[in-house]
């Protein structure tokens, strides 16, 4: 017998984990139906592409991300860069058996993540080229094209919820989370990536960074928060340069004559840690 086409894998790994999903338009059950589509009990229709994943939006998007900046993150994330930042998450979720990636992009953080723990990993992304890249490299984990303005997961299903320098929704973390689950959400620190924003920003006020108000909004959101910082300066292959350009808000507004020269990179996050 042949090895299952990556629709079908994808299937098949959605129909294992199914009573995490609830239709993004009524919010009922939902179910895989030949192998092709997630059905729900009121007859709204999502089809499994061909490359494994779930589009379950339910409306029209448009990314401002691009394959390339998608290319450009898992090179980076690829060089190990964030590793430390990966291991403390590990650490922080270790009991968790089902893990959501909020905002995950082409997929590197979560794939990395799970590949230490036991447990299923759902990463979601409005973008759909993010998802698709996801699908591509990392089949072990299920990858959703969705909106969490219009969830497509049921209540209470998630142990932990991953949130890595990108937006939150917070009301609905909270509906989703198990009775003793988490989030964990990753957040700059004034040092972050400081090297670059110097070269950049140089000698205008752009070149400091405060992450006061994201922290004290997440502060305000859960019951019980911790906070960790991480800071740590590694080297930087050359090679590389171009595509932590390519993968940061920070190098899109880079002026074509800019030099920019980086031989090593510092990573400063907070890690926050919230439960209900």
């Amino acid at each position: 017998m042949g090895a299952l086409s990556k629709r079908a894998a994808g299937a098949a790994l959605m129909d294992e984990n199914i009573t995490l999903f609830a239709c993004p338009i009524c919010q009922e059950s939902i179910g895989v139906f030949e192998q092709g589509r997630l059905v729900c009990s009121s007859n709204h229709s999502f089809d499994i592409a061909k490359q494994g994943y779930i589009n379950m939006l339910t409306h029209g998007a448009i990314s401002k991300y691009s394959k390339e900046l998608f290319e450009s993150r898992k090179a980076v994330i690829d060089s190990g860069i964030y590793d430390l930042v990966e291991d403390k998450i590990g650490e922080l979720i270790a009991n968790a058996e089902t893990v959501l990636d909020t905002g995950c992009g082409e997929g590197s953080h979560l794939a990395r993540i799970m590949a230490k723990k036991q447990g299923i990993g759902i990463g979601i992304d409005i973008a759909k080229e993010g998802i698709l890249a996801a699908a591509r490299h990392y089949p072990e984990q299920i990858w959703c094209v969705g909106d969490l303005a219009k969830s497509p997961f049921a209540r209470s299903s998630f142990d932990a919820i991953l949130n890595i320098l990108s937006p939150a929704n917070y009301e609905e973390f909270k509906r989703l989370l198990t009775q003793n689950g988490c989030v964990v959400k990753v957040v700059p620190q004034s040092g972050y990536l400081h090297e670059l924003r110097a070269q950049l920003y140089a000698d205008s006020t752009k070149e400091s960074y405060s992450n006061e108000q994201i922290v004290a909004r997440f502060k305000d959101s859960f019951a019980d928060v911790s906070v960790e910082r991480i800071t740590y300066t590694v080297p930087l292959a050359t090679e590389l340069v171009p595509a932590l350009l390519e993968m940061t808000p920070m190098g899109w507004h880079k002026k074509e004559e800019a030099n920019i020269h980086l031989e090593e990179i510092t990573i400063d996050v907070d890690v926050l840690v919230g439960r209900v």
